[in-house]
């Protein structure tokens, strides 16, 4: 019997995995969290076998908690779950040392195959080949070692009016209201920015805009 535990900010969803797997044979439930710290914390008081994590969550995001359990456990099994499986988000995914992602909307039969991939310690990249990762890790890598100004030019006019909310201190609701988006689509920009600019958290996200911010102040009075 695979152990699994589940972790998704929305109770809906997690629901929904759960009753997924519930008629499956040879997978048990064994708890659910509703934010990155919960994971963390239930990780380790329930040992499960396989975690099911979505990417961005409140608190702490599911790479972050992964990071932080494979600092302790590293041969803890994880996959994630998201409506986003692009370049980017295997990349972060790969780097936080997770085994595989698959997409939201992937069938039954797949996301059990990938939960027994994982469960057997084997890699499940929605049908990428080894060499696709290895060109995927070689191409972030290389954006990610490059000098900031570089790192900007790859945000797009979206997530720079993003940090410039987040600089004039809005919070991501009140982000989501003016620029008329979803709160779950303002936190993906934030976790496409934080990722891009190779930052590690929420707040030296805040920290860079608010020094953004500021320098373009001084430059709009000197101008």
């Amino acid at each position: 019997m695979i152990k699994v535990l589940i972790a998704d900010d929305h109770a809906l969803f997690r629901q929904g995995i759960i009753s997924m797997l519930n008629d499956s044979a040879n997978i048990e439930i064994v708890g659910q969290a509703e934010n990155g710290k919960e994971l963390v914390r239930l990780f380790f008081e329930l040992n499960p076998d396989v975690v099911i994590s979505d990417i961005n969550m409140p608190v702490k995001s599911g790479p972050d908690a992964i990071k932080s359990i494979i600092n302790t456990q590293r041969h803890a099994k994880v996959l994630f779950l998201s409506q986003f499986t692009g370049d980017d988000y295997l990349y972060s995914v790969v780097k936080s040392g997770a085994l595989g992602i698959i997409s939201k909307n992937c069938m039954k039969d797949e996301l059990i195959q990938a939960i027994q991939n994982v469960n057997e310690g084997k890699k499940y990249f929605n049908n990428k080949s080894e060499i696709e990762l290895e060109q995927i890790i070689k191409r972030f890598d290389s954006i990610y070692t490059n000098n900031v100004d570089y790192k900007e030019n790859a945000l797009t006019s979206k997530e720079e009016e993003v940090i410039k909310l987040i600089g004039e201190g809005l919070t991501s609701e009140q982000i989501a209201e003016k620029m008329h988006l979803s709160r779950r689509t303002i936190d993906t920009h934030r976790y496409r920015i934080i990722g891009t600019l190779g930052l590690k958290s929420w707040s030296e996200l805040v920290r860079y805009a608010v020094l953004k911010n500021v320098a373009q102040n001084k430059e709009n009075i000197m101008n």
